[in-house]
């Protein structure tokens, strides 16, 4: 009885029950869609770490990573080393020669990190074969008598490797995006002329473009205008075992795309042959050994064992790798919780003036409820449950809602070219898929509920303090 006079009690005054229901709705709506979109970019940059980077686990000599110290090796004699793919839990592993050196062209330098692998073998273990650009070449796969690298897009960039030119397929292409003509006509000035590097050419079309067009369009003209001639060459320059400088001339492999531009800046990939070739390591030696692991979960477990099992050996997780990444992980579902409690809290505030309202425009009606034998704990229950009808309806509509735009979003992701170089330089990417997990709004749904019985707690107090025979006489 008490439930159903509750709430038709919510609906007496329609258009004020519908503003808070509306109010919460937006309020849990945006909540929702917020916290989805900020699941699905730390989900998208723990896998680009784990598949394209760093993987789960690491495992190098002692001391070897304070400063990269290319005599701490390991090697396949070890028959604990050579049985760790055998362990419970271990997917795979696959072992790199790293070498700190220099990339250069005829133009400009970079520090480096060479790294030697055996593409085949890296496959089972990372995706980075799938980010190839399209025209830069491939991954390792066609066979030549040079020796092959495969560098980052950003490093290409650094190098002068990649050029910008804006001729008639650019344009057309740029049309094809649906760039307006008008703007278009105002790159003509530089038509036909290629520029060594993007700093050049970013700012010959800020200089040509307004503000307004640079910041919108500067992206995608820039993505459409580049240009890379297939088997371009830059030299690697690196010491050998015997200390002795090394420099050598590699053609590009390809250009691979990762998205974090840091690491685009600094990995350099030749084939392992080579690089042991060069500076004349041991075939049977290596700097590092990457694990991957069945479940991401196990993480901790399995690096406590591998750690038990080779106390000899520097052994890390993709957790202590990156930091950040694994706070974010731990402390994902609390930083959640604080930020809807936050949104429910202004919102509990809306709902309280509401019901206060409720409470004193039916102050005769309570009195004579009182006077007729309801007793104090059912007048608190109708009130707690008005709140809680008023916030419970706006916040299954709200998660709903949100639900909805989630599910229509993931499919394409959400594009932010505009602001891709500042995201790319975190790591993270510029199109973003929202995602968000069934037990977020189960536990969505009990704070709401907490929320309408707080947000009853004062209006139904001021409702017991009403006396009868006063509040009978109220006009």
């Amino acid at each position: 009885m008490i439930w159903k006079t509750a709430w038709k009690n919510v609906w007496r005054n329609r258009v004020r029950s519908l503003v808070i229901i509306a109010s919460v709705t937006i309020g849990i709506f945006a909540g929702v869609f917020s916290i989805a979109f900020m699941n699905g970019m730390i989900a998208q940059r723990i896998d680009a770490a784990i598949n394209e980077e760093i993987s789960h686990i690491q495992i190098t000599g002692k001391e070897y990573s304070l400063n990269n110290d290319p005599g701490i090796i390991i090697t396949h004699h070890d028959s604990v080393i050579s049985g760790i793919p055998k362990l419970p839990g271990i997917a795979g592993t696959v072992e790199r020669t790293i070498i700190s050196g220099m990339a250069g062209t005829a133009t400009k330098n970079a520090g480096v990190q060479i790294i030697g692998i055996n593409p085949e073998m890296e496959k089972n273990i990372f995706t980075l074969d799938k980010t190839i650009m399209a025209g830069t070449g491939d991954y390792f796969e066609k066979e030549s008598k040079f020796d092959l690298a495969l560098i980052g897009q950003d490093l290409a960039k650094e190098l002068n490797i990649i050029r910008y030119t804006i001729d008639s397929t650019v344009l057309e292409n740029l049309k094809i995006k649906k760039i307006p003509v008008n703007t278009l006509e105002k790159l003509n000035p530089i038509a036909g002329i290629r520029f060594t590097n993007e700093k050049k050419f970013k700012k010959s079309i800020n200089s040509l473009l307004s503000k307004q067009e640079s910041k919108k369009y500067g992206y995608q003209i820039k993505n459409v205008a580049w240009s890379f001639r297939e088997g371009s060459k830059m030299t690697l320059t690196f010491l050998d075992k015997d200390n002795n400088q090394v420099g050598v001339v590699f053609r590009l492999a390809g250009i691979y795309d990762i998205k974090n531009t840091i690491y685009e800046q600094s990995m350099v990939f030749v084939k392992d042959t080579d690089l042991k070739r060069l500076t004349g390591m041991d075939k049977d030696s290596f700097h590092q050994m990457i694990v991957r692991i069945n479940d991401i979960n196990q993480t901790e477990e399995i690096t406590k064992a591998l750690k038990d099992k080779l106390p000899e050996y520097e052994i890390v997780s993709w957790k202590e790798l990156q930091p950040d990444l694994a706070m974010m992980t731990d402390y994902v579902h609390q930083m959640y919780a604080f930020f809807m409690a936050i949104i429910l809290a202004a919102l509990a505030f809306g709902i309280i003036n509401t019901m206060l309202m409720v409470v004193l425009e039916r102050t005769k009606e309570l009195g004579m409820l009182t006077a007729i034998g309801m007793n104090k704990k059912k007048v608190f229950s109708m009130i707690m449950l008005e709140s809680v009808f008023l916030s419970v309806t706006g916040g299954v509509t709200g998660m709903i809602v949100g639900w909805l735009t989630v599910l229509l979003t993931a499919r394409n992701g959400i594009n932010f070219a505009q602001y891709a170089e500042g995201m790319e330089a975190f790591g993270y990417s510029a199109h973003v898929f929202p995602e968000i997990s069934a037990s977020f709004f189960i536990m969505i749904t009990l704070m709401i509920i907490l929320t309408g019985v707080v947000s009853s707690i004062y209006p139904a107090i001021k409702a017991l303090k009403l006396d009868p025979a006063e509040a009978i006489r109220t006009d």
